[in-house]
């Protein structure tokens, strides 16, 4: 009975195992069933494929059927194209490129967009010649030829503007040979904005009119290269190459023509400065809303200079040598820079052109010239707190903190105001040397506001700390207050800017104060360094080593103490009452040769 009982348990897992089996047969039967219908479609589909290519098809229907292809590939939308530039961008990062393959980066960036007021879109296109050894990247007004070797090694690159010679381009040839195809591909959109003119494509560049004006200025004052950009009519010239326009160099500072840690003055010469070196302008031409009468023709008569100046002479603008144009003039900096308000309305006046089309957006001053000299700094824009206008400056024997107070009021009532200029229109080149000075005078306003803002941080329980506090007077004045070095009084020190070449300082005081130097000093320091805190620290340096040479220093305060009391202010003792004068400046090269050392925060300034 025992042998015969049924057992639940094994009859329920051999159902299970029959089901199972029967399932796994029906699925291998449908897998069969797909797999030969998938087998039937891909045998018609190629059997359709061979008809279609054994039948003749005319000329003019597969010419027809590749129009229609290109002009869908046109079509493709923003999103489409711009995920197609991250790609090839990708390739290019990941190939170890061969100069064979020059023709990769052009593609690169978007198809050159068209001119203003061009009937026709304006490309740049590209081929290669049968040989394979020749690249041509071609527009409507130019061309550039790549010429590689049978190895696909460059030789040269020519670039051939409208109407002239093809011309060789050094700074073209070494961005291939450092496969930077990103400053190559800047060159190539320079080249396309050089012909960015609504209107005569021909019109005079001005590069020869600088050209003779730096010449005549060279020989009126025997310039050296530095000297020519501090003070020539239109600054150094380097000549058109490439992608690069006609460039003016009109200033630098102190530390951009002394080494950082010698101190020695570097051996600059026409040929070696480099282009990013100080403020720079770019002479372009651009469309504008308004029409100008715009010279066709050279200007200048003669190559001999009318002033001890430098300045030649210039033709009369009428008819012949002018036409009117919907396009100024433009010189275009390197980088933008603050411009305070009356600067700007300076420019506009010795133009007769706003340097704005539309009233721009006012900014204060002092905030614009912070963000520049950090952005300067960190060669971004500026993506941290300005630290509320509180700065520190660490040097070898002193802390200093420097509060900036932009806001405060000037004459008007008002705080001083000012915004970024990125160019400056002009239709004459006679306009160009005042628009030069005036660029460089706000260029050493600017200079010595920014030497005081830096990125060091010290904390505010530093022992020894020195405060000083920044105020703008005018748009090239101001005042730096600080605590006395041996009395516990406030004096200032007023710096006026004159223009480019001199700076006038003055030092305010109590009259009983003891004494801490004199303006003269004061006024060869800023105009040897162009730095507040290097001169504020010689300022101290100075009064410690008069109170060291003067043991009787505190009977003379109690002397002058008591005179004061009795009415009897000392003869040409300085006061808080007293107006600010101007105690003479001198050449800034001038004052830099005789500089033994220029006195950098890291390296000091021994006064």
């Amino acid at each position: 009975m025992q042998g015969c009982s049924p057992n639940p348990a094994r009859e329920l897992t051999l159902s299970t195992q029959s089901g199972g089996n029967q399932a796994l047969a029906d699925r291998v039967k449908a897998e069969e069933g797909t797999e030969a219908e998938k087998q039937s479609r891909v045998n018609a589909l190629l059997e359709r494929l061979h008809a279609k290519h054994n039948a003749s098809r005319p000329w003019q229907e597969t010419s027809k059927v590749v129009r229609q292809a290109m002009e869908k590939r046109g079509q493709m939308n923003a999103a489409g194209h711009q995920l197609l530039l991250t790609c090839l961008e990708t390739l290019q990062k990941a190939l170890k490129a061969t100069l064979s393959l020059i023709c990769l980066p052009l593609f690169l960036s978007n198809p050159t967009p068209p001119l203003p007021s061009s009937s026709s879109p304006t490309r740049l296109g590209s081929h290669l010649s049968p040989s394979g050894t020749e690249c041509y990247i071609t527009s409507d007004m130019f061309y550039v030829e790549v010429q590689l070797d049978t190895a696909g090694q460059l030789v040269d690159v020519k670039v051939a503007h409208h109407g002239e010679n093809p011309a060789s381009c050094p700074e073209l040839i070494q961005h291939l040979r450092d496969k930077n195809f990103e400053e190559f591909s800047k060159h190539l959109k320079g080249l396309v904005n050089l012909y960015k003119l609504p209107g005569d494509k021909k019109i005079c560049s001005c590069q020869n009119e600088f050209s003779l004006l730096c010449v005549c200025c060279r020989l009126a004052t025997n310039a050296n290269t530095v000297e020519t950009i501090l003070h020539g009519s239109v600054g150094l010239l380097t000549a058109r190459s490439g992608g690069h326009l006609v460039s003016l160099q009109c200033y630098v500072s102190p530390y951009d023509v002394f080494e950082e840690r010698t101190g020695s003055q570097l051996n600059f010469t026409d040929t070696n400065v480099p282009r990013s070196l100080g403020v720079s302008v770019s002479v372009t031409v651009e469309g504008t809303s308004s029409i100008y009468k715009l010279p066709i023709a050279p200007l200048i008569t003669g190559s001999h200079p009318v002033d001890n100046k430098g300045t030649p002479s210039f033709s009369s603008v009428t008819n012949s040598n002018c036409v009117d144009l919907p396009a100024s003039f433009f010189l275009k900096m390197n980088l933008p820079m603050p411009f305070s308000l009356s600067f700007i309305q300076r420019m506009g006046n010795a133009t007769g052109i706003p340097v704005f089309e539309t009233p721009p957006t006012l900014s204060p001053l002092y905030e614009l010239i912070v963000q520049s000299q950090l952005q300067e700094e960190v060669g971004n824009p500026l993506t941290t707190p300005t630290h509320a206008m509180r700065f520190y400056a660490s040097l070898p024997d002193q802390h200093h903190c420097y509060f900036l107070n932009g806001d405060a009021p000037v004459q008007d009532g008002h705080s001083l105001q000012g915004t970024l200029v990125s160019k400056i229109p002009f239709r004459h080149p006679a306009q160009v040397p005042a628009l030069l000075d005036v660029i460089r005078h706000q260029a050493a306003a600017n200079t010595l506001i920014g030497s005081c803002v830096k990125r060091t941080f010290i904390k505010d329980d530093t022992p020894g700390l020195l405060q000083f506090e920044v105020c703008p007077l005018t748009d090239s004045s101001f005042s730096v207050s600080f605590q006395h070095p041996v009395n516990e009084s406030l004096v200032c020190v007023v710096m006026e800017v004159i223009d480019s070449r001199q700076v006038s300082c003055k030092l305010y005081k109590g009259l009983s104060d003891a004494l801490i130097c004199t303006d003269d000093f004061i006024t060869k320091v800023v105009q040897r360094c162009m730095s507040i805190p290097v001169t504020m620290r010689a300022i101290r340096r100075k009064a410690e080593t008069i109170q060291a040479d003067t043991p009787a220093l505190s009977l003379i305060a109690e002397t002058v103490e008591i005179m004061v009391k009795k009415n009897l202010p000392p003869a040409g003792s300085p006061g808080y009452g007293n107006t600010p004068t101007n105690s003479g400046g001198g050449n800034f090269a001038e004052g830099w040769r005789r500089v033994g050392c220029l006195g950098q925060e890291e390296g000091g300034w021994e006064g």
